[in-house]
């Protein structure tokens, strides 16, 4: 009887649905990041050195990572009837070890050491050693693997790679593809564009100023696609700066970058494209909005690597990255934001924070810290309170505003504000209790958009402001 060859399987990109090296990298951006950035310059030019020091830096969990369902299941089914499935990779070999064995596949494996880079034809020559000529089938899913498949017998492409395909045909190779097709729909939900309705606060300075010229609303309009590309490009940084940690959750499990359905090395590229659009677009409306948008994506790249996992100051950096979006508004219609308007948001915004993290408390299963943030369940009475803190100076200050100069001249029927501090405060009630009891999603802002009862509390508060101030007197001539 005929030895069964053994099936060699590439990980990156073909048994998984990930590239490690990436995986190590945005780990330790999320862990060390001055370390990483220097030892990823370091050894640039030395990759197996360089996926070996990261590895150092910031170890990753190889049993969370996204499996090719496809591959996973041949490996099976292979091993099913007798034979050997053995991984062989560029990547380090400690994980490609730990990755062989977290799946029970064959505890032989054929990794980079630190030394040489276990691709292309270094890897032909180690497999062709181990198992002679066309002595294995392989797996691969890069071009660097035509030096592997012209050495197997049998060439399982992973991927499109037809010019490749049809050369090993013409070789006499048997050709078994895996189509993997990007999907544009998981392009699209990874940089959130549902989380742009945010950008609608950049309205606020226009609506509490009256100011409903066209050639400001244009303006406006292109400071929020500058903002939108702004909030995407980190949405993307964060996504790959919390991949463990969203691998854990049960809903965020399901994002494109966790999930695997779009390679980090397109993600990086993707926030490359959209960090200039917003940048671009900022310089377009002026030297005050370009400082709003590069002060708001630097405070968000401070967010994502660090301050989101400092309690509290993490509910104060979303509060700022809110409040940044009103200032972007007035500087994109160059309409002059009250210091009470900006005063009365931010403690909304700290207590939306807090309604967040109160949303995600009231969701976790386990009593354990939230993955990658710095809550337990034990915190969610100090959360409510913070909250109702929040409440409380937001109505005061309000009340407060009505007695304003300003607020004289925009708003001379002084007591319609004070009626419109009841709406404000049953809809701030009613996203803290919500949010206390896990009644709404991950996002207050997103979730507020959405949520009948609320927004039909947000247009009376808006309509009786517009009434105080005349507005519909002179409108409608009531």
């Amino acid at each position: 009887m005929a030895e069964v060859k053994p099936l060699v399987l590439d990980v990156d990109g073909t048994f998984l649905r990930t590239d490690m090296l990436y995986e190590c990298f945005w780990a330790g951006l999320g862990k060390h990041p001055i370390k990483t950035l220097k030892t990823a310059m370091r050894y640039f030019t030395r990759p197996a050195k360089l996926k070996s020091a990261l590895l150092e830096i910031a170890d990753i969990r190889t049993d969370l990572l996204p499996v090719n369902q496809e591959m996973k299941a041949l490996a099976n089914k292979s091993i099913a009837v007798g034979r050997d499935v053995v991984l062989a990779s560029a990547s380090d070999q400690q994980l490609v070890a730990r990755l062989a064995s977290d799946h029970g596949l064959s505890t032989r494996v054929f990794a980079s050491d630190g030394e040489t880079n276990l691709k292309g034809k270094a890897k032909a020559k180690a497999l062709v050693d181990a198992y002679g000529e066309a002595g294995f089938d392989y797996a691969g899913d890069n071009k660097a693997d035509r030096a592997i498949w012209e050495h197997a017998e049998n060439a399982l492409v992973v991927g499109h790679h037809d010019a490749i395909v049809a050369k090993l045909s013409a070789m006499g190779k048997t050709v078994t593809e895996y189509p993997n097709r990007l999907h544009i729909t998981d392009l699209f939900r990874a940089i959130r564009p549902h989380q742009w309705v945010k950008n609608i606060l950049l309205l606020l300075p226009m609506i509490a100023a009256h100011s409903f010229r066209l050639d400001n609303l244009f303006m406006v309009l292109l400071g929020m696609v500058s903002f939108s590309a702004a909030a995407s490009s980190i949405y993307v940084v964060n996504d790959l700066l919390d991949l463990e940690a969203d691998r854990l959750h049960p809903t965020k499990c399901r994002r494109p970058f966790a999930q695997g359905t779009v390679p980090i090395s397109v993600g990086m590229g993707m926030l490359v494209v959209l960090g200039v659009l917003a940048i671009g677009l900022g310089a377009l409306l002026g030297p005050a909005f370009l400082a709003v948008v590069v002060v708001y994506i630097i405070l968000s790249l401070a967010y994502s690597l660090r301050l989101k996992r400092m309690r509290w100051v993490d509910i104060a950096a979303l509060a700022g990255l809110y409040t940044l979006r009103v200032v972007a508004g007035a500087a994109a219609s160059k309409v002059d934001a009250s210091s009470f308007m900006l005063i009365f948001i931010f403690p909304v915004f700290i207590t939306l924070g807090c309604v967040k993290r109160l949303t995600e408390l009231s969701l976790t299963t386990t009593d354990d810290n939230l993955p990658g943030r710095g809550y337990g369940r034990q915190d969610r009475g100090d959360l409510l309170n913070i909250a109702g803190l929040g409440m409380f100076f937001a109505l005061l200050i309000f009340f407060l505003y009505s007695f304003s100069e300003q607020a004289r001249t925009l708003y001379p029927s002084q007591w319609v504000l004070w009626i419109a501090l009841v709406p404000i405060a049953a809809w701030l009630f009613r996203m803290v209790r919500l949010g206390y009891f896990g009644k709404q999603d991950y996002d207050p802002i997103v979730f507020a958009m959405k949520d009948k009862r609320g927004v039909g509390l947000l247009l009376l508060t808006l309509s009786l402001m517009f009434y105080a101030a005349g507005l519909f007197h002179q409108w409608f001539g009531i």
